[in-house]
C-alpha cells in the first residue's frame, strides 16, 4: 500500500460559487501489488464534513454514501427511537425535493437507495448509472441543509405510524421478537446509550412532537458530524467540485463530542424472563458483557464464538443439537462502538427446560476448556475470514459501506488491511486468554423467552430489578439551536441535469454442452480471485407430485447430502472446506437438487476434490436421517407460529387446493415428513443423480478453458433421464373474492395475501415480461400506488407490493403486506380501490414514463457483482434465451403505450375474483371484516377449514 499523507497540508483551490474555496486533501491510498486494500483519496471541507472518493471503473454505476455519526447512543430515556424515526424523516422532502419525490427520483434515474440506523451512526445512500451521480448530490445536501421547513406535523404523524407499525412487524409481532429488547435493558445501567433499542420504545413515540424531532435534526445532523463517500465509475477531482458545491455552503453544526461509558460490570448473574405469545418452543439467551469494536480482543472473541457456536464442527452443536438435546444452539460476538456482547441462544427441544440448556452450556464451556483451541480452530477460523473479506468487495455499495464505517468510527478509511492482520494474528493463546477473561467464571444475563402457559420451564426465577434511581439525564446541548440554511451563489432549486448515458454492456459468456448433455454456461469476472459455481440436477419437488404421502423428500435428502461421506465426518468436511475459505452447500428447490460452490481460486482445486466426495461418497446413516427428521418435524412446527410464513403457506393451498403439488410447501408438512424413510433418500439418490439435463454456471476469476477440465469428473454421473411429471398448472377458478381468516392471537399485525394464479409462465419477452412494466406502477417499487397509499399516506404499514411471479410452470398476481391490526378492514378497502381503479382508469402518462425511465436505466446495476452475472446467465441456460434478449427487452420498454399497459391490467388483475388470505388476531380483526360485506372463510395455519369457523365454505 502505498499512503500519501497530507494532513490538511494541500489545498485543492478552484473557482465555485464565485469565490474561491479551500478543500483539503488529507491523504491517498493507492493499492501495491495484490494487497488488500480499498484505494480513495480522502478530503476535508471547511465546514467540517469529510469526503472519500473511491474510483472503481468496473462497472459504470457510482454509490452516494452519508454517514452521520449518531445512532440510538445519542438518545436518553423517554427518548428512544429517534435517529430511527429521523431516518424515516428525511425521506419525507426538503426545501427543493417534494414529498414523497426522493425516492421518485432515484428510481426514475434507475437506481435504488435505502437508508439504515443503528446503535453508533445512521447513513442514506443511493446506487445509480453514473450519469446521476450530481443529481444524487444535490438530493443528499438538500435533506442535511433544508430539511426542517419541510417537516410538517401531518408528515411527521404518518411517518410516527409507519415506524410503529415496523416495530410491530419486526419486534412485537416476531417470534423471540423482543429478546434483545428485554437483554438490553437487563444487562446495560438504567440510561445507558445501549439499554433500548434502535428501533426505540413505543411510549416514547407516541410522546414525542415534531419539536423534539426537529432538535435532534440540528443538533446532530450538521456536516461536521458527516462522512460523505462517493464510489465508482467516477474522476475524483469532479466529485470533489460537487460536494464542495453542493454540500461546502451549509453551516457547520454544533460540536460532537465522543461518547464515554464506563464498561458494564454484573455483581451477580442476572436471570429476566418475558412470555412470547407467538412461540411454541422456549429460548434460552445469555449474554457476557465484553469489549467494543475494534479492540485488540475482537478478532479472538469472534474466532471464540466460532468455535463455541458456529457451524457443526462447533461444540454446542455437538453437544447439544447433533445429540437431539437442541433444534437450535448458536454463539455471536457482537461488538459496537461503545461495548460488546457474547451472546449464547439456544432453542431446546420439546421436553426439555431452559434450566436443563443453562446447565448444559455450562457442560460445554467446561469441555472446551478441557479440549482447548486446535490448530484446526485456528486455521479453518483465518480461512473463513480471508474469504468473507475479499467476497465483501465484490460490489461497489460493499466498498463504500466498509470506507464510510472506517471514517465515521476510526478515523480512518484504510482500515481493511490492519483487520486483516488482526485476524489473521490471532493465536489459541489469544483465544483462550478471552474466554478466561470475558467468559469463564463471569456474571451474564439470562434471559428465558416463555411460550404461553409454560411458564415452568423458565431457567431460574427472576432476581433482578432494574434500578433507576441514580439516573441523571445527559445534557446534550439542545438549548438555543438555531436553524441556519446556506448561502449559495447558485440556484439550488434547479435539479441538475443527467450527464450523458453510460454505455451498458451485458455480461460476457460462454457455452458448452456435453454429449452426455451436462450443459454449461459461464461468464469471467477478474476483479477479484474468487469463483462461484452452481450445479442443478434435474429433480426437487415436483417429483413428489405422483407420491404427496412423502412431500419434503428432495428437501430432506438434500439436508443428508450436506452430512457425511463415506472418507470424511461432516465436522471433518467443514474443516476442510473453511480451511479454505470455502463452501459447498446442497439444497432443493421446485425442480432441482442445486449445489453451491464457492472458492478463492487459488483453492479451486481442493474445493472440487471436496465436492467430488460429497457429490460420489455420501454416508447415509440412520443416526443422521433421525435427527434431522424431528428438526425438520419441530422447524414445521415452529413456522406456523410466524404470520408471514403462515400467510405464505395458506395462500398457495387456497390457490392450488389442498392436493396440488403447488399447494404443498417444499419442506413437507409434520404427516408426510414422518412418512418419509432412510430407504427414500438412499432411493433418491440412486434415482435420481444424473448428468442429463445437469446445468452447471461458473462465474468467476476462471476461463472457459481452465474449469472445464477441472469438472471433468461430472462425467462419471449416471447419464439417466429424469422426466419430472407434467403437473396441471391451470388456473383454479375463483368464483368471487372471499376471505380466508387465519387466527394469530394477540398478532400486532395482519398479514395480507390477495392472490389469484394467472397460469402466466415466464417469458423473457412475452407477455409475463409486459406484465411486469404494467405492475410497476401498481406495486411494483416503492413508490407503486399501493405502497404510496397504504405506507406514505396512511402509515398502516412498513411496505405493500403487488407482483406477478412465473416460472415454466406455472404463475400468480398477489399483494403482499403486514398492516397495522387495527386497521386491517381500512387497508382491505383501499387495495381493492387500488386495484379497481388501475383496471377501470389505467396507467397515467407520467406514471408510464416513471416505469420506462426507472427500468430502461436500471441495467447498470444488473451485472455488477459475481452473484449478479450467475443469476443473468444461469436464467438464460435454464429458459434457454437468446444472447440479446435484453435488447429485446429494452425495446419493448420503449416501444409500450399506455393503451397496451391497461389492456394487460385488465387482463390479468381482478379484483373481485381474489382469494384473500388475511393472517392475524380475530378477535380483533373480525368486526370490521364483516363489514366489508365479503363471504369470510376461517382456516387454520394449515389452510384447512376450522370446524365451527367462520363461513361454510371450503375450497
Amino acid at each position: 500500500m502505498k499512503r500519501a499523507i497530507l494532513l490538511l497540508a494541500t489545498t485543492l483551490p478552484y473557482l465555485c460559487n464565485e469565490v474561491t474555496a479551500q478543500v483539503k486533501l488529507v491523504e491517498k491510498i493507492t493499492r501495491q501489488g495484490s494487497e488488500l486494500v480499498i484505494p480513495y483519496e480522502k478530503y476535508l471541507l471547511p465546514n467540517g464534513l469529510t469526503l472519500v472518493v473511491h474510483e472503481d471503473h468496473s462497472d459504470p454505476i457510482v454509490q452516494v454514501d452519508v454517514t452521520y455519526h449518531v445512532g440510538s447512543a445519542r438518545e436518553q430515556i423517554g427518548k428512544s427511537g429517534f435517529a430511527h424515526f429521523f431516518e424515516h424523516m428525511m425521506f419525507q422532502g426538503s426545501d427543493h425535493v417534494k414529498d414523497e419525490e426522493h425516492f421518485k427520483m432515484v428510481t426514475d434515474a434507475g437506481g435504488t437507495l435505502n437508508g439504515s440506523t443503528n446503535r453508533d451512526r445512521t447513513n442514506y445512500f443511493e446506487t445509480v448509472p453514473v450519469n446521476q451521480l450530481e443529481k444524487m448530490l444535490w438530493l443528499e445536501a438538500d435533506r442535511m441543509g433544508f430539511l426542517l421547513d419541510a417537516v410538517t406535523q401531518q408528515k411527521f404523524e404518518v411517518q410516527r405510524a409507519t415506524v410503529k407499525n415496523e416495530r410491530g412487524q419486526n419486534y412485537d409481532n416476531r417470534p423471540y421478537g423482543l429478546v434483545s429488547e428485554v437483554a438490553s435493558k437487563n444487562l446495560y445501567p438504567y440510561g445507558h446509550p445501549y439499554s433500548w433499542l434502535t428501533i426505540g420504545y413505543i411510549e416514547d413515540l407516541n410522546r414525542v412532537d415534531v419539536n423534539d424531532l426537529k432538535n435532534f435534526f440540528l443538533r446532530w445532523y450538521g456536516p461536521n458530524n458527516a462522512t460523505v463517500t462517493v464510489g465508482g465509475d467516477v474522476k475524483t477531482a469532479e466529485v470533489v467540485k460537487l460536494v464542495e458545491k453542493y454540500f461546502g455552503p451549509i453551516p457547520r453544526g454544533p460540536e460532537v463530542e465522543k461518547v464515554v461509558v464506563p464498561a458494564v460490570v454484573l455483581e451477580k448473574d442476572r436471570y429476566v424472563s418475558y412470555t412470547d405469545n407467538y412461540i411454541r418452543l422456549p429460548l434460552l439467551n445469555i449474554v457476557f458483557p465484553t469489549v467494543p469494536n475494534y479492540h485488540k480482543d475482537m478478532p479472538a472473541l469472534s474466532c471464540l464464538s466460532q468455535i463455541l457456536g458456529q457451524g457443526n464442527t462447533s461444540l454446542l452443536y455437538q453437544q447439544l443439537v447433533k445429540q437431539q438435546l437442541a433444534l437450535q444452539a448458536n454463539v455471536y460476538s457482537q461488538l459496537s462502538e461503545l461495548a460488546g456482547e457474547f451472546i449464547i441462544r439456544v432453542v431446546p427441544m420439546p421436553g426439555k427446560t431452559l434450566a436443563d440448556m443453562e446447565k448444559l452450556v455450562r457442560a460445554s464451556l467446561d469441555s472446551f476448556e478441557k479440549r482447548g483451541v486446535t490448530d484446526d480452530d485456528i486455521e479453518k477460523f483465518k480461512g473463513s475470514i480471508e474469504a468473507q473479506y475479499i467476497n465483501g468487495l465484490q460490489s461497489v455499495s460493499g466498498k463504500v459501506f466498509q470506507l464510510a464505517a472506517f471514517q465515521t468510527f476510526t478515523g480512518n478509511p484504510n482500515m481493511i488491511g490492519t483487520l486483516l492482520k488482526m485476524y489473521s494474528s490471532v493465536t489459541k493463546e489469544d483465544v483462550m486468554r478471552v474466554y478466561n477473561q470475558y467468559i469463564k467464571g463471569k456474571h451474564s444475563v439470562i434471559v428465558s423467552v416463555l411460550p404461553k402457559g409454560q411458564e415452568n420451564v423458565v431457567a431460574a426465577a427472576d432476581n433482578y430489578t432494574i434500578d433507576n434511581s441514580h439516573y441523571t439525564a445527559p445534557d446534550y446541548g439542545y438549548t438555543g439551536l438555531k436553524y441556519t440554511k446556506a448561502t449559495d451563489n447558485f440556484d439550488r432549486s434547479k435539479l441538475p441535469g443527467n450527464g450523458p448515458n453510460p454505455v451498458i454492456k451485458v455480461p460476457a459468456f460462454w457455452r458448452k454442452d456435453l454429449p452426455n448433455k451436462i450443459r454449461f454456461i459461464g461468464a469471467e469476472n477478474n476483479e477479484l480471485p474468487t469463483v462461484t459455481l452452481t450445479i442443478a440436477m434435474p429433480g426437487g419437488h415436483l417429483l413428489q407430485s405422483k407420491d404427496t404421502a412423502k412431500i419434503g423428500l428432495a428437501s430432506l435428502f438434500a439436508d443428508m447430502m450436506n452430512e457425511d461421506t463415506k472418507n470424511y465426518t461432516a465436522e471433518q468436511m467443514t474443516i476442510a472446506l473453511e480451511k479454505l475459505g470455502s463452501s459447498i452447500e446442497v439444497s432443493s428447490s421446485r425442480d432441482a437438487i442445486v449445489f453451491t460452490i464457492e472458492s478463492l481460486k487459488k483453492n479451486i482445486d481442493k474445493t472440487l476434490a471436496l465436492l467430488q466426495e460429497r457429490l460420489f461418497n455420501p454416508k447415509f446413516t440412520e443416526t443422521t436421517f433421525n435427527r434431522i427428521q424431528r428438526q425438520t418435524l419441530e422447524s414445521i412446527k415452529q413456522s406456523k407460529t410466524r404470520a408471514a410464513m403462515v400467510a405464505d403457506d395458506v395462500i398457495a393451498v387456497v390457490n392450488y387446493g389442498p392436493n396440488h403439488i403447488f399447494g404443498m410447501n417444499e419442506s413437507g408438512t409434520e404427516s408426510s415428513v414422518k412418512n418419509i424413510t432412510l430407504q427414500d433418500v438412499e432411493n433418491y439418490y440412486n434415482n435420481y443423480m444424473t448428468a442429463n439435463n445437469t446445468k452447471v454456471v461458473v462465474v468467476g476469476d476462471i476461463t472457459q478453458n481452465e474449469i472445464l477440465p477441472k469438472l471433468s469428473f461430472l462425467n462419471k454421473l449416471p447419464n439417466k433421464s429424469i422426466e419430472l411429471p407434467a403437473v396441471s398448472a391451470k388456473p383454479k377458478e375463483v368464483d368471487k373474492s372471499r376471505i380466508y381468516l387465519v387466527n394469530i392471537p394477540k398478532a400486532a399485525q395482519t398479514e395480507f395475501r390477495l392472490s389469484n394464479v394467472t397460469g402466466l409462465k415466464y417469458d423473457a419477452t412475452g407477455e409475463y415480461y409486459k406484465t411486469g412494466l404494467m405492475n410497476f406502477a401498481l406495486g411494483g417499487g416503492f413508490n407503486g400506488r399501493v405502497n404510496i397509499n397504504l405506507r406514505e399516506d396512511k402509515g398502516w404499514t412498513y411496505g405493500a407490493r403487488t407482483n406477478f411471479n412465473g416460472d415454466e410452470y406455472t404463475g400468480d398476481f398477489t399483494f403482499s403486506s403486514g398492516i397495522r391490526a387495527d386497521a386491517t378492514d381500512s387497508a382491505l378497502t383501499e387495495v381493492i380501490k387500488e386495484l379497481k381503479t388501475y383496471t377501470t382508469t389505467g396507467i397515467k402518462d407520467e406514471e408510464l414514463l416513471f416505469v420506462k425511465n426507472a427500468i430502461g436505466q436500471r441495467d447498470a446495476l444488473r451485472y455488477e457483482t459475481g452473484a449478479q452475472k450467475a443469476g443473468f446467465i444461469q436464467r438464460m441456460l435454464q429458459y434457454n434465451l437468446p444472447a440479446n434478449y435484453v435488447d429485446q427487452q429494452n425495446k419493448i420498454l420503449k416501444n409500450i403505450t399506455k393503451p397496451e399497459i391497461d389492456a394487460l391490467a385488465r387482463k390479468w388483475i381482478h379484483p373481485d375474483k381474489l382469494n384473500m388470505v388475511l393472517v392475524g388476531d380475530k378477535a380483533r380483526i373480525l368486526p370490521g371484516l364483516q363489514k366489508t360485506g365479503y363471504e369470510i372463510v376461517e382456516l387454520n395455519t394449515d389452510g384447512k377449514p376450522v370446524e365451527g369457523g367462520e363461513g361454510k365454505k371450503g375450497f
